[in-house]
């Protein structure tokens, strides 16, 4: 039975489509650009703002650590790297409108 735990367990980190390693200058996401109640972009650590598609190349790239990139409907988003804490977790980062 510890075995079925364990598989569950991993289930966040299976949904994740691609977990880039981040560079050693790698930015935090520090808020989501909501429109409209849709996440749209993110606000990294050095105050630049882009929009998902930008996010998800430069986490790609390394550029963005505690992330993995994830897909629904073909779009490509970023998602939180599971770490047992929620206060990290991008759902709870403040909002800002563009």
């Amino acid at each position: 039975m510890a075995q079925d735990k364990n598989d569950l367990s991993k289930l966040p980190m299976m949904a994740l489509k691609d977990i880039p390693q981040p560079n050693e200058d790698a930015k935090k996401i520090t808020a989501l650009v909501k429109t409209g109640g849709r996440v749209t972009g993110y606000q990294l650590s050095d105050g630049r703002v882009m929009d998902k598609d930008e996010a998800v190349q430069l986490a790609r790239q390394g550029g963005i650590q505690g992330v993995g990139i994830s897909a629904r409907n073909g779009n490509e988003y970023l998602k939180s790297l599971p770490d047992g804490s929620e206060n990290n977790n991008l759902g709870n980062l403040p909002s800002i409108s563009q």
